[in-house]
């Protein structure tokens, strides 16, 4: 591929991108859905007129993914204003995210042991991927949510990617050192790691904080994420949870007055770091379209129609499936005692951190890898479980058409009202000018 055909190419996918982005603002059909057939579709072209090498796609899929959910964990975090009226919210989807993640993992794990008989380290780390909400598909997908529902989308999705990536990493790190999984003396170290690292976090997001007010340079975000980049990096280096202090960045740059103490605030302008919030933001959620975009495409491009030669991985993936709306269907009903399932139950999707999670078990050489759950069957995974979520919010209606539909009973009540009688007209409430 010569470099005018890339300069043709790059700039109709974005184009393409934009497009599927405004179809799915109307249509409530995921982006990413389209994205993901775009690349496939082209691969089936590619595949068409002859052989293609893919072995750059091992190298640029995992970098894609990780910028993306680096940006995603920022935009996210970006997006959480916090506020003492939302704490109850945001620990509900704290709680949310936490225990339906674990119930997920645990029913998965006995499904892959019982019925695939896969050992149980091998089912175990399978089955955290999987086990994942995506923000990067959640909250848009949530924007005709109400408003408290479109916040706990918010919530619950950002805590399930930092919570599952822990999750995969701590299991990682007690498979690899032949430890017990559960234990109290693993768990405490986990306990204390976390606030190892929150507490080094508020350090770095401080310093970044005095760094982004003492550049004068008109370019400076791109440095702000060039070093948080680096940090993830030192922390993944590290086998530590750096995607925490990435997200506590976020979280103080949008909250800055809310959560940094007032003797550190005086150290800082705050007037001024409110004036770049906005810049950032936008920066920050025009690179993550950006990566979202190629990320998608690319791994779309990396399937083949022919590797879809059994039905068993559709099977597969619909028994995974059943398990994650079945998890999600008893914690609603057990948190809200209501049996009909709201749009919330809905709000499940897989998707970039699935993927990625999924690449890197391939390169994890204590885990036995197996044909059972692979890339096949964790697209039909991501597929049927934003088929599912668009179902929820087509059959649940948005803020704005509950709207419409109130205002036609206020017309069809005031149509039907008998008009008071002329006696009721004359008993006005005496006024302050009527007592004088």
């Amino acid at each position: 591929m010569n470099t005018l055909t890339i300069l043709f190419v790059l700039p109709l996918l974005i184009i393409f991108s934009y497009i599927f982005d405004s179809i799915a603002k109307k249509t409530k059909f995921p982006s990413v859905i389209l994205l993901m057939f775009t690349g496939m579709l082209i691969r089936l072209g590619v595949d068409f007129y002859g052989e293609v090498e893919l072995q750059f796609l091992d190298q640029l899929i995992p970098v894609l993914g990780t910028l993306g959910l680096i940006l995603i964990v920022l935009e996210g975090a970006l997006e959480l204003d916090i506020e003492r009226k939302k704490i109850p919210l945001i620990l509900k989807g704290f709680l949310a995210a936490l225990v339906i993640l674990i119930a997920n993992i645990v029913g998965l794990s006995f499904i892959f042991e019982t019925v695939l008989l896969l050992e149980r380290t091998t089912a175990v780390v399978y089955s955290i991927p999987l086990s994942i909400i995506s923000s990067a598909v959640a909250i848009p997908s949530a924007s005709g949510l109400l408003t408290k529902d479109k916040e706990f989308v918010v919530y619950e999705s950002t805590f399930s990617d930092i919570l599952g990536i822990m999750a995969f990493n701590y299991a990682l790190t007690q498979y690899q050192n032949q430890a017990p999984l559960i234990g109290m003396q693993p768990l405490f170290e986990l306990g204390l790691q976390i606030v190892g690292v929150i507490a080094i976090s508020i350090a770095i997001t401080y310093c970044l904080f005095q760094l982004l007010q003492q550049i004068d340079q008109h370019i400076k975000f791109f440095l702000i994420l060039a070093l948080l980049v680096l940090v993830y990096a030192f922390g993944k280096y590290f086998h530590l949870p750096a995607l925490v202090t990435i997200f506590i960045f976020g979280l103080f740059l949008k909250n800055v007055t809310a959560l940094l103490p007032q003797f550190l605030q005086k150290h800082l302008n705050i007037e001024k770091t409110h004036q770049g919030l906005h810049e950032f933001h936008l920066l920050t959620a025009e690179s993550t379209f950006l990566v979202k975009t190629f990320f998608f495409l690319f791994f779309g491009f990396s399937i083949s129609f022919g590797q879809f030669d059994s039905i068993m991985p559709l099977l597969y993936g619909s028994l995974i499936l059943v398990v994650m709306i079945g998890v999600r269907y008893v914690y609603f009903l057990l948190t809200q005692f209501n049996l009909k399932p709201g749009p919330l139950m809905y709000m499940s999707p897989r998707g970039l951190i699935s993927i990625l999670l999924f690449l890197q078990i391939k390169d994890i050489d204590f885990i036995s890898k197996t044909t059972l759950i692979d890339e096949r069957v964790l697209l039909v995974v991501i597929l049927l479980s934003m088929f599912v979520m668009t179902f929820g919010n087509l059959k649940h209606k948005t803020p704005e058409e509950n709207e419409e539909v109130d205002d036609s009973t206020l017309d069809e009540d005031a149509l039907t009202k008998e008009p008071p009688s002329p006696e009721n007209l004359l008993d006005f409430p005496e006024t302050n000018e009527t007592q004088h």
